[in-house]
């Protein structure tokens, strides 16, 4: 049997081909002003393209513009931004690179300076030291749900006419859709809660509609957590599930994560000194379930790993994210033998208070100075120190929209 490799295309269900098996994972940019995209982006993506990767993912774009998961979203609800839209799609697909927008709405993932009443599957508040983060949302009506699913397929109609040549359904993280799917977060009583069927309804109504308006030959994907690691949440047996019914319905990509704010697997990683990516176990089971090609993300520093994982079927493509703001030409140094294995910094303040409860923020924040410094035309700064990405983070939320108190319980 002849062996896969990372330079083998792959084509989707939809038709579309892939040069190679490099993704470029989600990561939220942080550069729009009042929900536009602009010359950043387009800049940003550029770079990215011309690294090599096959397909590249933006970070997330929101489909409501009350509705911001952190300031700085790219929001797009209507054509307003179309020309720029079609610049940034246009940036991205140079060097026969596909390019996907992930669309997402954050619930009630919202920090509360962005949101003073933000709404989710049910009124449930996020518990312990972010309950002062994010304010108690309320729970949509089911009229909301619909509009809401409308929301979504126009935002995939107006990717499609900007020419991204696709969209990526974001279910993962701790967003709306992954809160509908999750038994602590969706306590309805209604046909969207209760039973798995019931409370994957949302997503498959997302799906359906955009697939609708899209067609068969515009690839549709979603990212899916495995787990979100949280007693009475959204377990690894329901995920399974829910992979063999979107499979069945003609899903192009499913790509696989983890976590949420309160459980940051995404951000976190595998324990020191593996090197396996974070969801491998999870795509192992079920790569023998679906046909649908499987894209997993997180954890992929050395050549080595990013091989066997492909040789022995694990995923069809190798998600890279953080590695590729510290090297946007990772993919091509690979192919062409010139990468060496990349040490993510571990970011700390010293502050315990703070490395302890903003450690994930902080490391988001430092990703999207590096950004910053790509879009800019500049090359991304390695650092372990924290404060720089803290103050960051300060400006944009201010102290007390950041920091979470400690809740009496």
């Amino acid at each position: 049997m002849t062996k896969l490799t990372i330079e083998e295309p792959l084509t989707l269900p939809s038709g579309q081909v892939i040069k190679n098996r490099f993704l470029k994972s989600a990561m939220s940019e942080t550069f729009a002003k009042d929900g536009h995209p602009n010359q950043q982006h387009v800049n940003l993506y550029r770079a990215w393209s011309h690294g090599g990767a096959g397909l590249l993912f933006t970070g997330n774009v929101m489909i409501d513009h009350t509705a911001l998961g952190e300031p700085g979203n790219v929001v797009v609800e209507d054509e307003r931004d179309l020309p720029i839209l079609k610049e940034w799609a246009a940036a991205g697909t140079e060097n026969n690179a596909q390019f996907c927008m992930q669309i997402n709405h954050p619930g009630k993932q919202s920090y509360r300076t962005l949101s003073k009443e933000p709404v989710a599957p049910s009124a449930i508040a996020f518990t312990g030291i972010y309950a002062t983060v994010f304010n108690k949302p309320r729970a949509l009506s089911k009229d909301e749900i619909k509009e809401l699913v409308n929301k979504f397929t126009r935002t995939a109609v107006i990717a499609k006419e900007a020419g991204f040549t696709g969209v990526e359904i974001h279910a993962a993280h701790g967003y709306l859709i992954d809160q509908f799917l999750s038994p602590k977060d969706n306590q309805r009583q209604d046909e969207y809660g209760g039973s798995l069927e019931n409370r994957m309804r949302f997503l498959i109504e997302v799906y359906e509609s955009i697939r609708h308006a899209v067609g068969d030959d515009f690839p549709v994907g979603m990212k899916l957590n495995s787990t979100d690691f949280e007693p009475g949440g959204f377990s690894e047996d329901d995920s399974i599930k829910v992979v063999e019914k979107m499979s069945e319905l003609g899903i192009d990509l499913i790509e696989i994560s983890g976590g949420n704010y309160l459980n940051p697997a995404m951000s976190e990683g595998p324990k020191e000194g593996s090197n396996d990516a974070y969801f491998i176990n999870y795509a192992r089971k079920i790569k023998d379930l679906t046909d649908t090609p499987i894209a997993l993300t997180g954890g992929f520093l050395s050549e080595a790993a990013m091989e066997t994982a492909l040789e022995q079927k694990d995923t069809e493509l190798v998600g890279i994210g953080r590695p590729m703001v510290l090297i946007p030409d990772l993919p091509n140094r690979v192919m062409n033998g010139t990468y060496a294995t990349i040490k993510l910094p571990i970011l700390k303040t010293r502050v315990p208070f703070i490395d302890k409860n903003a450690g994930p923020l902080v490391a988001n924040s430092y990703y999207e100075q590096q950004m910053g410094q790509i879009a800019a035309g500049e090359e991304p700064k390695y650092s372990t120190n924290g404060w720089s990405p803290f103050l960051r983070l300060i400006r944009l939320h201010g102290i007390s929209g950041l920091m979470p108190r400690r809740v009496k319980r």
